[in-house]
């Protein structure tokens, strides 16, 4: 890699950016649960579906979900009002990064407690998800998430290691 600050620093926003989208478009999706899961279940049920021929476990997971949803938010709206929060979770997560983008040196600490929240994410899926009852294949899902979130992390880490130690030494700049 070279050595040049201003490379190092390009490359590094560029992940932090690419992290942070992927960030915002996951916690937006929390908000239209009913909608994409009927993008996913129409599609897997019906007579012509081939993911009911080929995966029937996975066609009746899908419909089982949206019809959960759909029967949710007729009877208890309010529920939903817990996704909600998820997405907002994410927005402010994301927010978060404006610190690293504009300083990844300084705010380190940000990028680093991102990357134990990706690692938390697969506890919480091996321990909540049987207690939801949520299929194993799905759990693996929810911890890609976690995993593949974590991928762009390092790399910001590892780029920054040599402005980090090229800056340690120095007073604070407040």
């Amino acid at each position: 890699m070279d050595g040049d600050p201003a490379v190092i620093l390009r490359k590094v926003r560029r992940w932090l950016w690419f992290f942070l989208v992927c960030l915002v478009l996951s916690g937006l999706t929390a908000f239209p649960l009913e909608t994409e899961t009927g993008w996913l279940a129409d599609p897997a049920s019906g007579p012509a579906a081939p993911l009911a021929d080929h995966f029937p476990a996975a066609a009746a997971w899908l419909d089982r979900v949206h019809t959960g949803i759909v029967e949710t938010n007729r009877h208890y709206p309010f529920l939903a009002y817990g996704t909600d929060w998820l997405a907002f979770a994410h927005l402010v997560i994301a927010a978060a990064f404006w610190g690293p983008l504009k300083d990844p040196v300084r705010n380190i600490w940000v990028i680093r407690w991102a990357v134990l929240a990706c690692g938390a994410v697969i506890p919480l899926a091996l321990i909540c998800g049987p207690l939801r009852g949520i299929p194993l294949v799905w759990r693996f899902i929810d911890m890609s998430f976690g995993v593949f979130g974590v991928i762009p992390l390092l790399i910001v880490l590892r780029a920054l290691r040599p402005l980090e130690r090229s800056l340690q030494g120095r007073p604070a700049v407040n």
